[in-house]
């Protein structure tokens, strides 16, 4: 344990305190915040934190869940082999033509999709995702519907809100903010392994990270949801735990078909966005560049403007808040910074080559930032979750656009209380989070 450690500890209520504020003068919340629901959340945030990295048995058991993850990486990439052949023979492997996002990476999303609804079939995972519900809805003593769109993200994604279709239209402001933070603070299992196959050959643990990074996100969305949306109204499903709705397939090939095309979809939804985003991007950087240069020229200064570095003067002081050093704050705020905009497939490979270049001086600032973008919390995003749920509830369409700015910096604020709890108990002899 060092100083780093106790800065991350301190980052926690850091971070709740500007929560706080920004909910009671930013946003003008004069309700009541529930201190039980934030009490509980954060008890079970550094519970299961302090059993993933500091207890022996929790520490091996997530050293095999990343074996297994990496494992299934591993048969994931068969297919694409035999599609694409060299294309898909991931760096580090004899034949590789280097690391190639769209046959490389992508494939693993049709598989963990298919993987995902064949889980949904038998129904292994409506089993997990009913006991998390129950747990968070009993100690939290909030609703159930809400309970089960939290505990459905830890394993996907937009599709989460389809589970607690006939709810929507009846929940309150608060319960709808809770489902988008819910949604923007947590990352479907299939595009997870998308992060894995892109980090995995420079951060060998990182499956095991993402994984529980996954389940720390589930309580700490809920936390900040509440805070800056505080629930005013009495819910419909307040402490009852409810039964997911969801369609079974009837039978595994239909499910097998059914899920393949889901990661369809959600690839090509990758694509486009970044490639939409990624050209207007470069785009302002072209207008700023050129405002920096009249400036340069002007004032007789070297200013250097990008979308990438305002973004990274924004997230500064948050990037020391979850216990970064100070020699690494400036490279992590920008990668940190971009995912609001760029999202956190762009994230990540940039802490890939970060990692590649040996340009981190601290091992602990990849871990925390590992933990930190896990979420999708940025604003394309947004605008998927709002357009999936409204699509279920038009009639509620004002309401749950209305919520979605507070949403999205409640998901960030997530994500960062997350990497504040990794940061907390990181040491560099760990089992688990040892490059």
């Amino acid at each position: 344990m060092d100083i780093y450690n106790l800065v991350s500890f301190v980052g926690i209520f850091l971070l709740l305190a500007i929560a706080w504020l920004i909910s009671t003068f930013i946003f003008k919340n004069t309700r009541k915040i529930n201190w039980h629901l934030v009490g509980w959340g954060l008890g079970l945030q550094l519970f299961f934190a302090l059993f993933i990295f500091v207890v022996p048995t929790g520490v091996i058991v997530f050293q095999i869940i990343n074996d297994l993850a990496v494992t299934v990486l591993g048969a994931a990439s068969q297919g694409a082999s035999f599609v694409f052949g060299p294309l898909a023979i991931p760096p580090g492997v004899k034949g590789s033509l280097g690391f190639i996002l769209a046959f490389q990476a992508f494939p693993t999303i049709l598989f963990f999709s298919a993987l995902v609804a064949v889980l949904y079939y038998y129904p292994v995972l409506p089993f997990i995702i009913h006991l998390f519900a129950r747990l968070f809805t009993k100690l939290m003593r909030i609703s159930g519907a809400e309970s089960l769109v939290v505990a459905s993200n830890i394993f996907v994604g937009v599709e989460s809100a389809f589970i607690v279709k006939p709810h929507i239209e009846k929940m309150t402001k608060s319960e709808l903010c809770t489902i988008l933070t819910a949604g923007m603070a947590t990352v479907a299992s299939n595009v997870l392994a998308l992060y894995v196959f892109t980090l995995q050959d420079l951060f060998p643990s990182i499956a095991g990270h993402l994984i529980s990074a996954s389940f720390l996100s589930a309580p700490a969305a809920l936390v900040m949801a509440k805070l800056l949306f505080p629930e005013t109204g009495k819910p419909k499903t307040l402490g009852r735990v409810v039964d997911i709705n969801y369609e079974r397939e009837t039978n595994l090939f239909e499910a097998i078909i059914n899920g393949a095309g889901s990661g369809l979809k959600v690839i090509f939804s990758i694509i486009a966005l970044l490639i939409a985003v990624l050209g207007l991007v470069a785009l302002v950087d072209l207008a700023l560049g050129g405002a920096a240069h009249v400036i340069n020229q002007w004032a007789d200064i070297n200013l250097n403007l990008s979308l990438k570095h305002l973004l990274g003067y924004v997230f500064y002081p948050f990037t020391l808040i979850i216990g970064i050093p100070p020699v690494d704050a400036g490279i992590i705020s920008r990668i940190i910074g971009e995912r609001i905009i760029l999202t956190e497939v762009a994230s990540y490979q940039d802490l890939a080559l970060a990692l590649a270049s040996n340009s981190l001086a601290h091992p602990r600032s990849a871990v925390v930032t590992a933990y930190a973008l896990c979420g999708f919390a940025h604003v394309a995003s947004m605008a998927i979750f709002v357009g999936g749920i409204t699509a279920l509830a038009p009639k509620r369409t004002a309401d749950i656009s209305g919520v979605a700015v507070k949403s999205l910096i409640a998901a960030t604020f997530a994500c960062l209380l997350t990497a504040c709890m990794a940061g907390t108990f990181y040491t560099n002899t760990s089992l688990l989070l040892g490059n």
